[in-house]
Order: structure tokens, then C-alpha cells, then sequence
């Protein structure tokens, strides 16, 4: 654990840092916007599971809330095709199933302000298809909650490569997820670092990109 720290210690002193604070500010206001912009992340994110982060924001641009809420599947499925991804049928059937949560906003902060931040992603993890708790942390923190991790391949590959894991399961089960999770958490705190801001750094270590 200890070299992985020391080189995202040595990036977070470097030009990355601006960008990586840029976006941490960017999705803290994110808290403020309304249930469409949302929901929209929301489809974002159901578009994100097993594809690439880049896929799914073409999507998202060329559909935005209006597609998302409002199209067809079968427009839904074409918009998907059209940007190729490969699961353009079961993404669309995900995004019109997810539509009977459209104040999706209001839903989790009243679950939030009650029974806290992981109480909503459970909620995410049970109720929306597509959302396991990689993508359900992946939009909490999109949205302005910073204290999870988001376990993608980049991030698993690179705590196995220094040594924090000794191997990458298949599949993460709840509570492999939770236990790589606390590792995680562990490292943000040597860090002094939210999981949200270790994300990002850990990301460009593997992609030499901070997106969303």
C-alpha cells in the first residue's frame, strides 16, 4: 500500500491536481441541480456498467434528459447502437425502467437526511436495474457524495498491481466489494483525501484522464 501511496501523493503535486479539484467542485454543486439533471446522471451511469466512460457520455450528450425521460426504447436503443455500445437493447429497457424514478433527487436525499449516505446506496443497489454498488457509489459521487469508492478495473487492476489486494475477484460479490472498499478508505485517510478525490488520481494513474 504504501508505494501506491506515494506515487498518488507524488501526482497530487502535480498540474493534475487543478483538474481533479476542478471536477471535485464541479459535482459538489452538483447537490444543488434538479431531479431531471438527476436523473439524467442516473442514465449516465446505468450506461457506464461495462462500457466505456467516454461511450456514455456521447450518449448521455446526444440524448440528455429529454431522451432519456421522454424517447421510445427503440429510440433509446438506436441513440445507444449508434454510439456503440454494446448492450444497447438491455440499456435501453434499464433507462424506461428507471423512469418511475424521475425525482430520483428528492427520493434519496429524504433517504440520506434519515438513514445516511449508505442507506441510499443500498437503495440504488435494490431498486434501480443496471446499478450494482460500483455504478450506485459511481452516482452518488457524481452528484456530490464523496465516500465511496468506485471499484472499476482500472482502480481494482492498480490496488493489485502495488500489493493492496492480493487478487481481483470475479465477480465482486457485496461483501469482496466492502472489503476491497475499506482497503480503499484506508489509503484516502493516509492520503488525508476523500475516496471520490483518490478515485480521480488513481484513474489518471491508469488512463492518464480525469473524466466524470
Amino acid at each position: 500500500m504504501g508505494n501506491l501511496v506515494s506515487k498518488v501523493r507524488a501526482i497530487k503535486n502535480s498540474p493534475v491536481r487543478a483538474l481533479v479539484e476542478s471536477r471535485l467542485k464541479e459535482l459538489s454543486s452538483f447537490k444543488k441541480k434538479s431531479n431531471s439533471e438527476w436523473f439524467s446522471e442516473l442514465c449516465f451511469c446505468i450506461l457506464t456498467a461495462n462500457s466505456r466512460a467516454k461511450t456514455a457520455i456521447n450518449i448521455q450528450n446526444e440524448l440528455g434528459y429529454a431522451g432519456f425521460a421522454n424517447f421510445s426504447r427503440q429510440s433509446l436503443t438506436s441513440s445507444i447502437r449508434r454510439n456503440k455500445h454494446r448492450f444497447h437493447n438491455m440499456k435501453a429497457r434499464y433507462i424506461v425502467a428507471a423512469r418511475k424514478n424521475l425525482g430520483i433527487k428528492d427520493m434519496l436525499s429524504n433517504i440520506i437526511e434519515n438513514d445516511g449516505e449508505p442507506a441510499a446506496r443500498e437503495w440504488l443497489v435494490n431498486n434501480i436495474k443496471g446499478l450494482g454498488y460500483k455504478e450506485s457509489s459511481h452516482f452518488l459521487r457524481n452528484v456530490g457524495y464523496f465516500n465511496f469508492a468506485i471499484l472499476d478495473r482500472h482502480i481494482l487492476n492498480l490496488m493489485h498491481e502495488h500489493g493492496v489486494i492480493k487478487e481481483k475477484p470475479k465477480p465482486v460479490t457485496k461483501q469482496k466489494y466492502f472489503e476491497i472498499e475499506s482497503k480503499f478508505k484506508d489509503m484516502a485517510e493516509k492520503l488525508s483525501m476523500s475516496p471520490a478525490e483518490l478515485d480521480f488520481y488513481m484513474w489518471y494513474m491508469k488512463t492518464g484522464e480525469v473524466l466524470k
